[in-house]
């Protein structure tokens, strides 16, 4: 092992936000605690984020509430209690995080590389993880734990906590469902979001194919709304669980799932944490680098073409994490291309069945 980890006895996490992003984070943190269980690890995080994420072994957490304004920086201070850290893993580059960062006292105050130094990041780090080309977010943040000599980890696991209760839970959905997917269909974006009726005919379609179909959300408003357009526009959705689960039982829901179909949205993340496949729909943003990071292959992804027509560039050629704009992009999305994705990921998993 790598001396430079030996010397790392108190590490500090920044990280607040969001649900997709925490996830990442976390499979960055298990691969630490895998093979250096003795350092301390304190992680600040949101206050939504904390609860998908508060009984994660070997971490400390401080909950930032960024609700509360200035009250949050002084309740952090107060938590930190003057404590020093060995190092700091400064992992946003939003002002507000970066200001939290000020307030926290370590030896090494590790940020990201010049060309995602946005907001004035590198003000607040003293060493930058190495850059890299064309990244996926989590890869990008697995450079931190590169930074302190971590051995890599293959294949990424996350290790996500779940509750007995909250796993229970999920079992009995499971007896009282039978074979079951889940479509979780609103991204705090409406922009992001596909349309209502093609989520309905993808239901319709894994209905013929012996799969019920229930929702799942969180409590937004948005959530509710397109999870009763599309209860509306189908006659074969089992059940809704939009708004009505804790993260947890969502992250339980979806672990026992055959697949998910999502946009760019925390579930689809929390999905892939507990090795559900997750058919993705992009348009916004390249799923290349923010797609669920283990089931790539089953993305239905318009925004080459999308990105190409508005910039007049391929995206190989514009920078990276280059987004689309526009409120209809997703309808480039086909019912087609979808159930197409559907197909395949049924037969690796009948598949997988036999072997």
């Amino acid at each position: 092992m790598n001396s430079f980890i030996l010397k790392i006895e108190k590490l500090c996490i920044l990280r607040l936000s969001a649900i997709g992003d925490v996830c990442h984070a976390a499979a960055m943190v298990n691969r630490i605690v895998r093979y250096a269980p003795n350092i301390e690890i304190t992680w600040i995080i949101g206050k939504v984020e904390y609860q998908l994420l508060k009984d994660m072994s070997n971490v400390r957490f401080i909950v930032f509430d960024k609700k509360l304004g200035k009250q949050a920086y002084q309740q952090l201070q107060q938590s930190l209690d003057g404590q020093c850290f060995d190092a700091l893993f400064v992992m946003q580059v939003a002002f507000r995080a970066n200001w939290a960062a000020r307030l926290i006292k370590a030896k090494r105050k590790i940020g990201f590389d010049w060309a995602r130094s946005k907001e004035l990041h590198w003000l607040f780090a003293n060493q930058r993880i190495a850059a890299q080309q064309q990244a996926h977010v989590l890869d990008g943040f697995m450079g931190f734990a590169d930074a302190l000599g971590v051995p890599s980890m293959h294949p990424v696991s996350w290790n996500m906590p779940l509750a007995e209760e909250d796993d229970l839970w999920a079992k009995q959905q499971l007896q009282a469902l039978g074979r079951y997917a889940v479509i979780s269909p609103a991204a705090s974006n409406s922009d992001r979001n596909w349309l209502a009726e093609r989520y309905a005919q993808a239901a319709d379609y894994l209905h013929a194919k012996g799969i019920k179909v229930v929702l799942c959300g969180g409590p937004a408003e948005i959530d509710k709304q397109l999870g009763a357009d599309i209860q509306q526009q189908s006659q074969h959705i089992t059940a809704s669980y939009i708004g009505k689960t804790s993260l947890k039982q969502m992250l339980a829901l979806l672990k026992y799932a055959d697949l998910v179909i999502a946009p760019d949205t925390g579930p689809a993340h929390m999905a892939t944490t507990v090795g559900t496949p997750v058919i993705g729909l992009y348009a916004h943003s390249n799923p290349r680098r923010t797609g669920p990071y283990n089931s790539l292959e089953y993305v239905v992804s318009v925004y080459d073409e999308a990105i190409q027509k508005q910039r007049g560039k391929k995206w190989q050629d514009l920078p990276w994490g280059a987004r689309a704009k526009g409120a209809n992009l997703m309808a480039g999305i086909t019912v087609e291309a979808v159930c197409a994705k559907i197909d395949k990921l049924l037969l690796t998993i009948a598949d997988k069945k036999i072997d």
